[in-house]
């Protein structure tokens, strides 16, 4: 019975970790629409993929026990898929000015290189060095917990962002309650588990989660600022080309 409660939380984390890793879809289909990053960062996305190279490999059968923890390898796979592509659309529409690219995308280089390096040394000692499931599962876990800590911590950004500009333009709704309800399942999964470097970090997430949803139940309203339809503009010249005729007109009645 414990094992298939815990396979089914397991099943909607995924459904729920899928919904928060494809969320930014809308974000990049701005991006690209505009051509312009404009004020959004890349780090959120590469630490994301560091999050779910790490718990990908801690989810195959050389680190954890058989299959025991498949739910997390499988959406961890599709999420390298998605968080990869995020950042190479990031890179190739950085900014509309070259000198101003070529800079934005040196310093995501920077930070990407460093995080897949780190990441082939990790999987590289474990599977080699390290001789048995639960050495492996506590020295993967331990850094998957910090890499996870800090994906679920980005969005801080956003949220100091949200409170400095009164503006929700920024920090989705949908990116703020995927990342709450994906990492409060992830958390009862862990807990049903007992497997602390699953739970552990989602500690973290649920709270930063439900800030998330507050801060945007407050600035919603002052939320994004419309750009006015172009046929009610010219509406509003016309009528306002109409009363100066009008005023000139009575004007020279009354001279």
């Amino acid at each position: 019975m414990g094992d298939r409660l815990r396979l089914a939380i397991g099943v909607m984390g995924n459904v729920a970790s899928l919904l928060l890793y494809s969320a930014p879809i809308f974000t990049f289909a701005r991006v690209i629409k505009r051509k312009s990053t404009e004020e959004y960062s890349c780090v959120p996305y590469i630490i994301a993929l560091l999050n779910c190279l790490l718990y990908t490999w801690y989810g195959l059968p050389i680190v954890s026990y058989r299959w025991e923890n498949f739910p997390v390898a499988t959406i961890n796979g599709l999420g390298i898929l998605l968080e990869f592509s995020f950042v190479l659309v990031y890179l190739w529409f950085a900014s509309t000015r070259e000198k101003a690219k070529m800079d934005v995308q040196i310093k995501v280089v920077v930070i990407l290189i460093p995080v897949i390096l780190a990441f082939g040394i990790i999987s590289a000692t474990s599977a080699f060095m390290i001789h048995n499931h639960h050495q492996r599962k506590a020295f993967v876990g331990s850094v998957g917990v910090v890499a996870s800590a800090a994906m679920y911590g980005s969005p801080l950004v956003a949220v100091k962002q949200v409170m400095q500009t009164k503006s929700v333009e920024f920090m989705p709704f949908h990116l703020s309650f995927f990342s709450f309800l994906a990492s409060s399942l992830w958390l009862v999964y862990g807990l049903l588990g007992h497997d602390l470097f699953i739970a552990s970090p989602n500690f973290v997430g649920s709270p930063l989660g439900i800030l998330q949803l507050v801060l945007y139940c407050m600035y919603r309203k002052r939320g994004i600022a419309e750009v006015p339809n172009k046929l009610d503009v010219v509406q509003n010249d016309h009528k306002s080309t109409q009363l100066e005729i009008m005023v000139t007109e009575d004007t020279k009645e009354k001279t």
